[in-house]
């Protein structure tokens, strides 16, 4: 290519991504076809001419639009997720050893109660990928409202069982209305967000859902205080108020969240052209067929949905079961009121939201390979259930509570972006979404069996076999890594050359092409 200073396409000597110098163009300039097409693999006129449509500034004050009327809503719904999440645990312990205890109502044993998640995750899991691939079709605000308003229903539902059967079948109830809203949410993402985008926007949903310990802790504490009133415990009281609060956030959902670029009235024709062509190729599209089978079969034989899989399932058999016993744990080491038991659960939330908030923005930057930021997680959870195992004294156990379960939360929005680099197209992103955080979850319905009664109150065997998962979960992160070096590494390059470029009124015309396959076909006919 000629390289003048009138020329739109200009060469740089920044590293590339695949093969060859890297290209830029003027925001605003004109493209020259001919030249920019011989050189820039999958090259696409009209698309780079929307990608220089806008002007950095301008490019930012639309995204930061773009990020109010999707980050705050898809927030806002993480936040009642986990609220939902949390409500089993802290109404185990809330009004312990009284009349109102849950499980004195319901008669249910520890091992019973533990049965409850099970019931939960079956239907959770099973269809969370068929929700995904149902999306696109039905659009997320009206799928994600059903969703929502639907689960809300149920928890209200909650109230009135009187035995273990109802609470079995409201359980039950529950994890299948639920399915499918945070994978919804991750895919939604994807058509608006570049995956190097995605680390600075998970920190804000995680960390607003992270919040919901701190809500849930302080909801579970009043409630214990004012059970028996109007002739409901406090997990009634608790069940009702996390249930209406659910039901008025899907009301909002389906009013004010947008759906895709095309459709978003609140855009104008050359915002809507510049936020897709921003995205590389392989990001689904609202224009796209709403399914394509060959995409699903191409997904199951991609190795890396397999291996995410299985990160996902040993991190979560690991850790769902510490974290559904914390209240529990810290309840039973013995100097604290069970009220104040839950005031004891917000420094884990408060420090959870520190820790996603640090490592996101740190992992935002690209200076370090994004599999060393999740590999640091699982260093740090390993000493903390160490210290859980050999129980050296009740302050101990509560500070690796506090730090190994913070860090936990952290895990997710770490690995999340580094996911989405490898999906392709709309059905195939929505499939393999849903599948690795569907079946990823398996955790949630065994990591509390292996708490079981006989194990307390140390649990230590328990503490051993999750650290065991850890581990094992460990290892399996780091063959990912090496078999998603080369499109990891191109995303983190041009990520940096793009920062570089926006500082100099220009923007980079190449995008991240899937090289993890072609370097293994290029590998394997050398062997």
């Amino acid at each position: 290519m000629s390289e003048t200073k009138e020329a739109a396409v200009a060469s740089a000597t920044f590293q590339p991504p695949v093969d060859g110098t890297l290209h830029f163009a003027q925001r605003g300039g004109d493209i020259d076809n001919g030249t920019a097409a011989g050189d820039i693999s999958g090259f696409d006129a009209e698309r780079m001419r929307a990608r220089t449509a806008l002007t950095a500034d301008e490019e930012k004050k639309l995204m930061r639009r773009v990020d109010r009327r999707i980050m705050i809503l898809c927030s806002l719904i993480f936040l009642i997720k986990n609220l939902d999440a949390n409500n089993l645990s802290n109404a185990r312990i809330m009004n312990k050893g009284t009349p109102h205890n849950i499980m004195k109502q319901l008669h249910l044993t520890s091992d019973e109660y533990s049965l409850l998640t099970v019931l939960y995750y079956i239907p959770y899991i099973v269809l969370e990928a068929p929700s995904n691939l149902l999306l696109k079709r039905v659009r997320p605000s009206v799928w994600q409202a059903r969703i929502i308003i639907s689960w809300g229903v149920m928890l209200l539902c909650h109230i009135p069982v009187r035995n273990k059967g109802g609470i079995y079948a409201t359980r039950f109830l529950l994890g299948l209305f639920e399915a499918g809203m945070f994978p919804g949410v991750i895919l939604q993402m994807t058509y608006w967000y570049r995956p190097d985008e995605m680390s600075i926007r998970l920190l804000y949903f995680y960390c607003l859902g992270n919040f919901s310990g701190v809500i849930s802790g302080l909801l579970a504490y009043a409630f214990d205080t004012v059970s028996g009133h109007r002739g409901l415990s406090g997990w009634q009281w608790l069940f009702l108020t996390e249930g209406l609060l659910t039901l008025v956030v899907g009301v909002v959902v389906y009013f004010f969240l947008p759906d895709f670029p095309p459709t978003a009235k609140w855009l104008t024709d050359k915002e809507k052209a510049f936020i897709q062509a921003r995205l590389p190729p392989n990001a689904p599209r609202a224009d796209e067929l709403n399914f394509n089978f060959r995409e699903i079969v191409s997904a199951l034989k991609d190795t890396r949905l397999w291996l995410f899989t299985l990160i996902w399932a040993l991190f979560t058999v690991g850790t769902n079961g510490v974290t559904f016993f914390q209240p529990t744990v810290i309840a039973n080491l013995g100097y604290t009121t069970i009220a104040q038991a839950q005031l004891l659960n917000l420094p884990v939330s408060i420090l959870g939201i520190v820790v996603i908030a640090v490592s996101g923005y740190f992992a935002d930057k690209s200076h370090f390979p994004r599999p060393v930021y999740p590999l640091m997680v699982y260093m740090v959870v390993l000493v903390c259930y160490g210290v859980l195992v050999a129980y050296p004294s009740d302050g101990g156990v509560y500070a690796a509570t506090l730090i190994g379960n913070a860090f936990v939360t952290a895990f997710y929005p770490l690995m999340w972006p580094w996911r989405v680099q490898t999906t392709a197209h709309a059905t195939g992103s929505a499939f393999s979404i849903g599948f690795v955080n569907s079946y990823g979850q398996i955790g949630g319905a065994i990591g509390p069996q292996i708490f079981r009664a006989k194990y307390a109150p140390r649990y230590k065997e328990s503490f051993t076999a999750a650290m065991a998962c850890v581990g094992a979960g460990l290892v399996v992160t780091l063959i990912t890594w090496w078999v998603t070096r080369h499109t990891e590494r191109d995303t983190r390059r041009l990520k940096r050359a793009r920062l570089d470029a926006s500082k100099k009124g220009m923007t980079v015309l190449e995008d991240v092409v899937d090289r993890d396959i072609a370097a293994k076909t290029r590998d394997d006919e050398s062997a």
